[in-house]
């Protein structure tokens, strides 16, 4: 009878331990599932998506090796650029496997425009279809501040370095300037104006970024035309946003247009006499309009 009872308390430590043991090994493997909620590129590495991992958007494969296994998943579409995929039993992508130099090579570099029904075509060109959306707020903002937008066009055109050192401590900024408003009573109703002047810099910028390389692109084709400003506009935003849905380098160039277009519209709002007194160069003189004539010199 003793050692029966002896024997409950150490039966019960056992089942508590192995419990504990259980509940550790469940949490880490939770803990190891890896979720991207974005593309994933790898490039030049070997990797694996194992059990529990999700990839909630395409992968991209440049010259790397990537193996799914059993209980991954990868919501979009899988592009192969001169890498090799993998994938065992139980792996579900829920997109296509297109390999860059294979048979379907143009579908590497080409989103898909004919898809089986409306809601396929919307879940492959959601990218898309949020660019073109925000390019038509673009052109309304063009529409709305047009000479905002040309002297943006002016510092980005003249001054692309400082424009881009500008956009970058701006964007950096940003957080810290909207905790500060958030922890002070006071700035709270600060912070809708903060977001508000963010998104109109962002929509300005990329006006005067989109304009500068229509216009480019227009003197090109036409050395001897002068494109109107909503034509080189239009012009500017169809290259623009073809570059930036392209794979592997499409990340780089929407980085490069919201830096350099944000610190260009920042600039734009600073006065022209502050503006050059700051980057040391004399104010431009201001030319009269065409047809009018210069006025006449008074005696002293």
């Amino acid at each position: 009878m003793l050692t029966r009872r002896g024997s409950r308390p150490t039966f019960t430590l056992i089942i508590l331990v192995a419990a504990f043991v259980a509940i550790l090994a469940a949490s880490f493997s939770f803990a190891s599932a890896k979720t991207y909620n974005h593309d994933k590129t790898v490039w030049f590495t070997n990797e694996t998506i194992g059990d529990g991992d999700e990839v909630r958007g395409d992968l991209d494969i440049v010259f790397g090796s990537v193996t799914c296994e059993d209980g991954g998943v990868i919501d979009g579409n899988v592009r192969n650029y001169g890498g090799s995929f993998n994938p065992l039993d139980g792996c579900q992508v829920n997109g296509r496997v297109i390999d860059a130099f294979g048979s379907n090579s143009v579908d590497a570099f080409v989103p898909s425009f004919a898809p089986a029904s409306s809601d396929d075509f919307i879940a492959e060109n959601k990218g898309i279809l949020k660019k073109l959306a925000w390019d038509v707020v673009v052109v309304f903002v063009f529409l709305l501040f047009p000479l905002r937008v040309r002297v943006a066009l002016d510092r980005v055109e003249l001054h692309p370095g400082l424009s881009f050192a500008t956009g970058t401590m701006a964007l950096v900024g940003a957080i810290p300037i909207a905790i500060l408003l958030l922890l002070s009573v006071i700035g709270l109703p600060l912070i809708p104006l903060e977001i508000a002047a963010l998104f109109a810099g962002l929509w300005i910028g990329n006006a005067a970024v989109a304009l500068l390389i229509g216009r480019r692109l227009s003197e090109l084709l036409h050395p001897r035309a002068t494109p109107s400003p909503l034509g080189a506009l239009v012009l500017g935003l169809i290259v623009t946003t073809a570059a930036e849905t392209l794979p592997v380098v499409g990340w780089a160039v929407s980085a490069l247009v919201v830096l350099v277009g944000l610190g260009a519209a920042l600039l734009a709002f600073v006065r022209e006499t502050s503006f050059h007194s700051f980057i040391g160069s004399p104010v431009p003189p201001i030319s009269p309009p065409p047809g009018s004539t210069p006025p006449m010199n008074r005696p002293a």
